[in-house]
């Protein structure tokens, strides 16, 4: 069964380090599809797929190789974190059921605290408990309000010791459906501007419906960045989460001067985005070139198998 995962390292501003956590992961059966880092997040992003199993043991060798060289003690950027190791979720590709990727993520996450000690939280399809759905909750705090929270019967991890790594902290582990991962600079290093947009989009305080929105300063681009995460992206298509980010930036005579997607983005995302910009309602995958080229070489027979030569 093919699965994804989209593993989130405490790494973003050491070369050296990233390339040794992507060396750690490469083996049989599974494929580094993508190495996405940022030095302002200091985070880098490793998209691995392949067969359930190579997966995660990819997943494994990369955590390993992560714990033993990031020092979150030393750590410091824009984006929330609790982990050198900090978010490896499994997402089911194909007819692979979650139950499938929550399996996946329960078996990595045993392992991790058994022969690292690093506690370990169960988030999204695979949480135990209701409030552990959300990544949100789960990191509240991070690093260095991690050992506080341990201590209340909230904070107790799924499998660990019930104090933090001393370097590498706690990690979730999980199991959900694939999501965008989008960012928009602002053309202001206002923080409050930035703050009160990402607010406006956000779902939890009235936005937009799957979308998680945070304000990061990016010093390196010499602005603001609104960092969202469409973790609905059928209800709240891209281009309605940059035209909403758009509409309130400008009520402060601010513009977006740029995007990005992070790592790897859902075909079925960027169709919709066609759709809506274009409009053109009826535009379906039928209609990309590419993919209907992919199709007709599946047709065509192998060489020596008694059909005619392409």
């Amino acid at each position: 069964m093919l699965v994804e995962c989209v593993a989130n390292f405490s790494e973003g501003r050491r070369p050296e380090v990233v390339a040794a956590i992507v060396d750690a992961a490469r083996g049989p059966g599974v494929h580094v599809l993508d190495v996405s880092a940022d030095s302002d997040h200091h985070r880098c992003v490793l998209t691995l797929a392949g067969e359930g199993e190579a997966v995660a043991a990819a997943a494994w060798r990369a955590v390993a190789e992560a714990v033993a060289r990031i020092n979150l003690t030393q750590h410091r950027g824009t984006h929330p974190r609790m982990g050198a190791a900090d978010v490896v979720p499994f997402v089911p590709l194909g007819d692979t059921p979650m139950a499938y990727c929550v399996a996946l993520a329960e078996a990595l996450g045993e392992r991790i605290a058994a022969e690292l000690s690093v506690p370990v939280y169960l988030y999204g399809d695979a949480a135990r408990r209701p409030s552990r759905r959300d990544l949100a909750h789960v990191r509240r705090g991070e690093f260095e309000g991690l050992a506080a929270r341990m201590q209340k019967p909230s904070g107790v991890p799924d499998f660990g010791p019930a104090a933090p790594h001393p370097t590498a902290g706690a990690v979730a582990v999980g199991a959900r459906p694939a999501l965008v991962a989008f960012n928009a600079w602002l053309s202001t290093t206002d923080e409050a501007v930035a703050d009160a947009v990402a607010r406006a989009v956000r779902g939890s305080s009235g936005g937009l419906v799957g979308v998680k929105a945070l304000a990061m300063n990016t010093t390196s681009h010499g602005q603001m960045q609104v960092s969202m995460n469409l973790v609905d992206f059928r209800a709240t298509p891209l281009p309605a989460a940059l035209e909403m980010v758009r509409r309130e930036a400008a009520r402060f005579g601010v513009a977006v001067t740029e995007t990005e997607i992070v790592g790897m983005v859902p075909l079925a995302a960027l169709l919709a985005s066609a759709q809506y910009y274009l409009q053109a309602h009826h535009f379906s995958v039928d209609q990309v070139l590419e993919l209907g080229l992919m199709d007709l070489a599946s047709l065509q027979p192998a060489a020596g198998a008694g059909g005619p030569m392409p």
